[in-house]
């Protein structure tokens, strides 16, 4: 399993086991909640009432026909009442009156006078001078059909002569439970699904950040160019930079490590032969002979300072990550350019060189960096050019980049060659004079083109001579 998937499921387990709590703690709360509101108010009704019904005492007994009279225009009333959009049309209390011994005098339901209901708990206890109060099912079964019954004294000069209680059935109020029932777990739902959303969000950001730096990774490791990617600020940023400053460091005591040794190497053989040929002329030698060795020396200084030349330059261009200026380049001007300026070069070999790049061919980039980079090409297909031979500039279209090929009709490349053709300061012998370049040059082209986001292949051509292919993302 995946960390962003763990990450989202401990996420969710987490937010979805707190809101359940919450959730089940208030629907828990709404029916006691309510019920306790609606005993509340009985209470304050039944005393109300009692005092009432105490008026009517006649020769220290209860007279209910005033107080049933009273009660029956009550019960006819239309309250035109609406709650909570709920609509209340009739009044649903039950009062009942009971003497002191708890025989029923008055029923406002006409169901139970004379009935004994001195055991019932909210007559029993009110004549205990403590607080009466009854819950008791209609349906035994059925929980939705209680009735609540709130008790209050009736007394007169401090003596209690009855009980009346008040009844209301909790059905009435079942609508407002519900309704607020409902109300919570739509609110629930909207949490949980607001939950999952912000989980899903903060995951497919954390599991982006980890993919684009691992992304990054492993371009570094496979030694292309790779740029820190756009993280924004906070942690996963900080380990961005830290990898960058990490790599940097790696490659950099890579690089001179690698550079050293070959450079070395390299330079054995023009020195080697700038020491011999300078010992030789401390001796009396023929003009000739002085002259040739004169200019032995001139050739491998040349070499020498070419050669530190395109290391340096070399070096630059591979600490780089990305383009400084890039702009638009009309590709065939570019050619006619490089084309120019090799133009003496070209006459020296009796080449023919062909800019076949369509007019206004526009690419995206360092166009100081691609005149190297085909300046470079062109350098090696003279150089392994027959005399009267023809070198060609085309320019190819793919869907995703720009393509350039330099042809020439050459002997083309040995295989044993094509594998290290690359390698820096790997350099097969000129054909004209058996010397070997720098072995710098298509390695330079090659860190131009992944600068450009794009590649450079070397391939024998079928017909003779080798295709040089330049790509440029578009």
């Amino acid at each position: 399993m995946s960390i962003s998937l763990r990450l989202l499921l401990g996420y969710f387990l987490i937010v979805g086991l707190a809101a359940w709590f919450v959730l089940n703690s208030f629907v828990q709360e709404v029916k006691p909640g309510v019920r306790q509101t609606m005993e509340e108010s009985l209470v304050d009704t039944a005393n109300l009432l009692a005092e009432l019904a105490a008026e009517d005492m006649t020769s220290g007994k209860l007279d209910t026909a005033r107080f049933a009279a009273a009660f029956q225009r009550y019960q006819a009333r239309n309250p035109h009442a609406e709650i909570w959009s709920f609509k209340k049309n009739a009044v649903d209390l039950r009062v009942y009156i009971t003497d002191a011994r708890g025989i029923v005098l008055y029923d406002s339901q006409h169901a139970a006078v004379g009935a004994d209901y001195s055991r019932w708990n909210d007559v029993y206890l009110t004549l205990q001078n403590r607080y009466g109060v009854r819950s008791t099912r209609d349906v035994p079964d059925n929980d939705r059909t209680s009735v609540m019954h709130v008790a209050a004294p009736i007394t007169r000069d401090g003596k209690l002569v009855g009980v009346l209680t008040v009844a209301k059935p909790t059905l009435s109020v079942q609508p407002y439970i519900d309704r607020s029932r409902q109300n919570i777990e739509r609110a629930g739902w909207w949490l949980m699904g607001g939950s999952l959303l912000i989980g899903l969000l903060f995951t497919w950001w954390l599991t982006r950040s980890v993919g684009l730096l691992r992304r990054y990774a492993r371009e570094v490791s496979a030694g292309r160019k790779a740029q820190l990617p756009d993280l924004g600020g906070g942690e996963l940023a900080e380990l961005g930079r830290a990898l960058t400053e990490m790599r940097e460091k790696l490659d950099g005591r890579e690089y001179v490590e690698n550079y050293v040794h070959h450079l070395a190497h390299e330079m054995k053989s023009p020195l080697t032969a700038l020491i011999g040929s300078a010992e030789l002329l401390d001796e009396n030698l023929p003009p000739q002979d002085r002259a040739n060795f004169t200019a032995n020396i001139r050739e491998q200084s040349r070499r020498l300072k070419d050669m530190l030349e395109k290391i340096l330059a070399l070096a630059r261009l591979e600490h780089r990550d990305a383009l400084e200026a890039p702009e638009r380049m009309d590709l065939r001007a570019l050619a006619d350019t490089v084309i120019a300026d090799h133009a003496a070069l070209l006459q020296q070999h009796r080449l023919i060189c062909e800019n076949a790049i369509p007019p206004n061919t526009n690419a995206h980039g360092e166009i100081f960096l691609i005149r190297q980079a085909l300046s470079n090409l062109l350098d090696n297909a003279i150089a392994f050019s027959p005399e009267h031979g023809r070198i060609t500039l085309r320019y190819e279209e793919e869907p995703q980049r720009h393509v350039i090929t330099v042809s020439d009709q050459g002997s083309g490349i040995p295989d044993y060659a094509l594998p290290r053709i690359f390698e820096r300061f790997y350099s097969l012998p000129r054909p004209d004079t058996q010397q070997k370049s720098t072995g710098l040059g298509l390695p330079f082209v090659r860190e131009i083109a992944a600068l450009h986001g794009g590649e450079i292949t070397l391939k024998n051509r079928p017909e003779g001579g080798v295709e040089a292919r330049l790509t440029i993302k578009r």
